[in-house]
């Protein structure tokens, strides 16, 4: 994805809303809106932004648990799954 092909300023966005939008859905590359020359938004079709919003969800997960690791918080699996088991029979 190259994003200098993608950069337009706020006045073409004023002036083509529909056509940007329709084209974010079409093409799923976001488009970098700018004022006076200087980026100030990215606009991104919504499944692509759901998609980004699931992979930091995963990636925050992934550091939690490297986190933890480092930390020393971890147990054995046999007595994760016990300490599970009694839980689900409570």
């Amino acid at each position: 994805m190259k994003l200098s092909n993608q950069v337009k300023p706020i006045s073409y966005f004023k002036a083509n809303a529909p056509k940007v939008i329709r084209g974010l859905a079409e093409s799923q590359e976001p488009v970098v809106i700018t004022l006076r020359g200087e980026a100030k938004a990215v606009l991104q079709d919504v499944v692509s932004y759901e998609e980004t919003q699931e992979t930091l969800a995963l990636l925050r997960i992934i550091a939690l648990g490297n986190r933890q690791v480092d930390e020393g918080k971890i147990r054995p699996v046999k007595q994760a799954f016990k300490r599970v088991r009694r839980r689900v029979k409570a």
